[in-house]
């Protein structure tokens, strides 16, 4: 006995709230689904009728969309046993995939989300299912074909976004990764290359001068030497990981979150960064082994600092717990900055930019270390950490205190 249905997948809500439609396949008490690719709020579906009401918006494409899928699957299921062959939930599912190429912006858009899920790059899946949501909710459904993504199509997504108060480098983000997809799609053979609308509509205008993110040395130091006693656990967890970060090289807020005492080996730091997997290897100088004593448990696999604990076992629950606790430490610097009257807002990553602003004019070779440590260079600035002793390094260093 085989069931197709379609159902509303409550389990797993989309970040916008949104709970994504799919289709059930059960047989012999196996059950697989398959993505429709679309999504509706929990107030638009009918759970009891297992259908989208009558306010839904665009229910006709909805039902048609379901029928057209569920139709092609009792379809394969007739072809399979008119050929007499076994088959199993999975092999069905398989089957129904096998060699339909994906054609939709949906389909290429959820390909690759599925691809960096399991290349465990969650910042950068985070980034393009925000864009795949965004362009969801501008137009209604993305079961669309790419040529349909012409100029017109970006200029009325551009006053969009516009309208919904995106900044100027969010609405560039949000076109880069689109960009990205499409280039994908035409790699696939999904779209011809002629089609392409990014040759006349030009992502690069869609940029803003970053604010300034580095302080000077005596405005640091007044972060460093911040008073701790009145304050509470974020606030005191706050300043020690800015003081953390500065001290050891700029680490940003998830790789100290990842350290454990492993990373620790002969009075050395070394650690592999997570978004560009270079190995990292800086001196642990007292400041900053006297801030992982704090927080030492005596436990030989902990983190060093209390982040991430052995609960968080999956990466949706790292992802979640790291969200969390991001939030309420850059709250806690920013209340900190303003009472010290700082020029700008206080963030755990104003310690990566000022580790770097300090050494240069320190008169540190550039070389050695880059000024600007924003995404665009991190990889380039490792690279050239990468490349020089130790001993070079460690000297560097030194200019910090």
């Amino acid at each position: 006995m085989t069931t197709v249905e379609v159902v509303c997948y409550k389990y797993k809500p989309l970040r916008n709230g949104e709970l994504p439609l799919k289709i059930r396949v059960t047989k012999d008490r196996k059950v697989r689904y398959v993505s429709l690719g679309v999504s509706t709020k929990p107030e638009h579906w009918d759970f009891k009728k297992n259908q989208p009401k009558a306010d839904c918006p665009n229910r006709e494409y909805i039902e048609k969309l379901i029928a057209n899928r569920i139709s092609e699957i009792k379809a394969e299921i007739v072809e399979l046993k008119a050929e007499d062959k076994e088959f199993t939930a999975t092999i069905l599912v398989q089957s129904i995939s096998k060699g339909s190429k994906a054609s939709t912006v949906s389909d290429i858009f959820l390909e690759h989300i599925e691809f960096l899920r399991e290349m465990k790059r969650t910042g950068y899946l985070l980034s393009i299912r925000q864009t795949y949501n965004s362009m969801l909710k501008f137009c209604g459904s993305l079961d669309i074909p790419f040529s349909e993504i012409e100029c017109g199509w970006l200029k009325r997504y551009e006053i969009w976004l516009r309208k919904q108060g995106m900044s100027e480098n969010t609405i560039g983000i949000r076109f880069r990764n689109l960009r990205m997809i499409y280039n994908l799609a035409i790699e696939k053979g999904v779209v011809k290359k002629e089609l392409y609308p990014f040759d006349s509509y030009k992502v690069s205008k869609l940029h803003e001068e970053t604010a300034k993110r580095a302080i000077t040395k005596e405005d640091i130091l007044a972060v460093l030497n911040y008073p701790l006693d009145k304050t509470d656990f974020y606030a005191q967890l706050a300043i020690h990981l800015f003081s953390f970060s500065y001290f050891m090289g700029g680490i940003n807020f998830v790789d100290m979150a990842m350290l454990t005492s492993k990373n620790i080996v002969n009075n050395r730091l070394i650690y592999n960064r997570k978004k560009t997997g270079k190995l990292i290897n800086l001196p642990l100088i007292d400041e900053a082994r006297a801030i992982i004593e704090i927080y030492d448990n005596n436990s030989s696999n902990s983190y060093l600092f209390p982040i991430l604990s052995a609960l968080h076992k999956t990466e949706q629950m790292k992802l979640n717990r790291l969200h969390k606790v991001i939030t309420k430490v850059n709250k806690a610097l920013k209340q900190i900055g303003e009472e010290l009257n700082l020029p700008i807002k206080l963030t755990t990553y104003v310690a990566r930019h000022s580790f770097a602003t300090v050494l240069k004019r320190a008169g540190v070779s550039t070389s050695i270390i880059c000024e600007s440590l924003g995404h665009s260079s991190e990889k380039i600035t490792q690279v050239y950490l990468d490349s020089f002793e130790k001993s070079q390094i460690d000297e560097a260093m030194r200019h910090l205190k």
